[in-house]
């Protein structure tokens, strides 16, 4: 039956911890069935499937907190671990539990409010504390290993520490390595063995990698603790060693896409998307586990360089949206086993009703969060959504930068730079977001900023605003002057995804997108005249971005001049909690539009 929280079932029930150990190998557990093994005119073979998840983040159920009711999108995709567990319950019966490993591609404790709860409300760390949720159903589900996703540093260091030791599988990552000593600070590999009617078990060794990006987008976390190097190159480290231990099978599980790309630039390094580079430079991997480019990619082949064997990806769509399976076929030879075929397709968690065992499981955590987010505090005059948000300036941008701006300007009360301007920059996280007229709870401010970033002041003159602007501008699709206008086919030009989108408040700008990408910016004026070049500005913008992240130029080079630890978020739930009434008629305002030869286009 569908979670419905005023029928929910059960109690919770706290499942143990375990400590997970560099390299630990683990044994097959309760199974059903002996291999999947047989003897053709002499020759053994044995097949085993290895399940598949990746960036979870926080979804135990399919229910969205933001809107306070079950989870749906235009394709009637479902969520969460619930879903994804009766999938794995069918998987090990059909396929006999011996013969299956379940594995996690990381990201996996931020992005709901039921992880943000466990992290900063009632959190792990606290004494005595509580498990977190996403501990408690993976552990239900017997995982046998997770990557680490870059989300996972999010809350902190302590935070993950604690997780880590919540979890009875390890937490993987060979490129996590401790600052000081460059040793992995965490499990790299973990090994498995699989029993066959043979009297050879099948070794399967499963080598989580995670992304560099952690050193940019997490540096108030990992600064000086942790440093992350380059997947390729770790992969190339620890593929032969495994080998060298007898591994039989070896499946990378990455938190890093397969594209190739980093959205950090040159700032680093190191690719950010560098599973299909792992994939074809390092010889002796069998399958890689894709996880971080939340997309679906059911099975994909890539040829290494250096031996010309096809290596298996695939990537489950996040949230439990999707379960991968690699179904492997191995074949003794000279005394070994032999992957002989391996493929990969994804199933949906749509066909299939939430686990009663996980439902009951985790109840009272559920019922406490949406408890929690329903809580009212305060008022707002006039509704205000984010539906048309990318292409227009609505209000409810506004009120992030508006808060934004504000923040920054008492944080600087005082200093040298209290007299400078301040400019805010924001982004549509959501086109879902609403604010409704009347009273205003936790959820909805939560709703129209669903990440954990922080704020920070940094300076920056009209001239690298001007940079910035255009830079944001690339994601909109050059429209001829005469040509119809389809909202759905303006945006996102080149992949560009609504978070790396961003408006900035406190200058009055155009974008014409008749033109090509970089020169689409005109007009641009602060307080009515145009803007000088040498003029200095305090600007109110995101840790992500600050960081590099999306790649805008400029930012992250800056001079930092204030930060904050508490997310925006929070800073919104706070200002909306101390003000108490919000009128969009104090702050909304059109500071930019998009035009065609000058003639606007809407």
């Amino acid at each position: 039956m569908p979670l419905n929280r005023r029928k929910f079932l059960g109690k919770s029930a706290v499942t143990g911890a375990g400590v997970a150990l560099a390299g630990a190998v683990s044994a097959p557990g309760a199974q059903a069935a002996e291999g999947r093994g047989e003897t053709k005119r002499g020759v053994k073979r044995y097949a085993f499937t290895v399940m598949g998840t990746t960036d979870l983040h926080g979804n135990v159920f399919n229910w969205d907190y933001f809107t306070d009711k079950e989870f749906d999108d235009k394709d009637h995709n479902d969520i969460g671990l619930a879903k994804v567990s009766t999938l794995v319950n069918r998987i090990r019966e059909e396929k006999g539990r011996r013969n299956t490993l379940l594995i996690d591609a990381g990201d996996t404790i931020q992005g709901t409010q039921l992880s943000y709860y466990y992290a900063k409300v009632d959190p792990i760390t606290a004494e005595g504390g509580p498990v977190h949720p996403m501990a408690q159903a993976m552990n239900a589900m017997d995982y046998d290993a997770a990557a680490l996703g870059n989300h996972e540093f999010n809350y902190g260091i302590p935070v993950l520490r604690k997780f880590e030791q919540q979890c009875r599988f390890p937490l993987l990552g060979a490129n996590a390595l401790d600052a000081k000593t460059l040793r992995p600070a965490f499990a790299p590999y973990s090994m498995h063995r699989l029993r066959t009617p043979f009297g050879r078990d099948v070794k399967v060794a499963v080598l989580g990698l995670t992304n560099p990006g952690i050193a940019i987008w997490d540096k108030a976390n990992v600064q000086g603790k942790m440093t992350f190097p380059g997947l390729e190159e770790q992969a190339a480290k620890w593929v032969p060693k495994l080998r060298s231990m007898g591994a039989d099978v070896v499946i990378v599980s990455a938190h890093s896409g397969s594209s190739g790309t980093s959205s950090y630039g040159d700032q680093l390094p190191y690719i950010e998307n560098a599973a299909g580079l792992v994939a074809e430079q390092v010889p002796g991997i069998d399958a890689i586990l894709v996880g971080h480019a939340h997309t679906e990619i059911a099975e994909y082949f890539v040829t290494n360089k250096k031996t010309g064997k096809q290596v298996v990806l695939s990537e489950p769509l996040k949230w439990g949206q999707r379960l991968t399976l690699f179904d492997f076929e191995l074949v003794w030879a000279k005394g070994c086993w032999k992957v002989e075929k391996v493929g990969a397709k994804v199933l949906n968690s749509n066909t299939v009703e939430e686990d009663r065992k996980i439902v009951r499981l985790l109840s009272d955590e559920h019922e406490k969060v949406v408890a929690y987010v329903n809580q009212v505090i305060g008022t707002n005059a006039a509704e205000m959504t984010s539906a048309e948000a990318p292409y227009k300036d609505v209000p409810i941008i506004d009120l992030i930068n508006h808060i934004q701006a504000d923040t920054v300007k008492q944080a600087l009360a005082g200093t040298e730079h209290a007299s400078l301007p301040v400019l805010s920059q924001a982004a549509c996280f959501s086109r879902s977001a609403r604010i409704p007229a009347g009273e205003v709870t936790i959820r909805d401010v939560a709703g129209l900023y669903v990440f954990e970033n922080t704020l920070e002041a940094r300076l920056m003159t009209g001239a690298q605003m001007k940079a910035y602007l255009e830079f944001s501008a690339n994601y909109f699709a050059q429209t001829a002057p005469d040509a119809a206008v389809d909202p759905a086919k303006l945006t996102n030009a080149n992949g560009t995804p609504d978070y790396n989108y961003d408006v900035v408040s406190g200058l009055a700008y155009e974008i014409d997108i008749a033109k090509p990408a970089g020169s689409r910016v005109t007009n641009v004026r602060f307080e009515g005249q145009p803007l000088a070049d040498d003029a200095k500005f305090v600007f109110a913008v995101n840790n992500y971005r600050a960081n590099g992240g999306g790649n805008f130029p400029h930012v992250a080079a800056s001079q930092l001049l204030w930060s904050n630890s508490d997310e925006i978020r929070n800073t919104m739930i706070a200002w909306v909690k101390a003000k108490g009434a919000v009128d969009p008629a104090e702050f909304a305002a059109v500071d930019w539009k998009l035009t065609r030869n000058g003639t606007p286009v809407f």
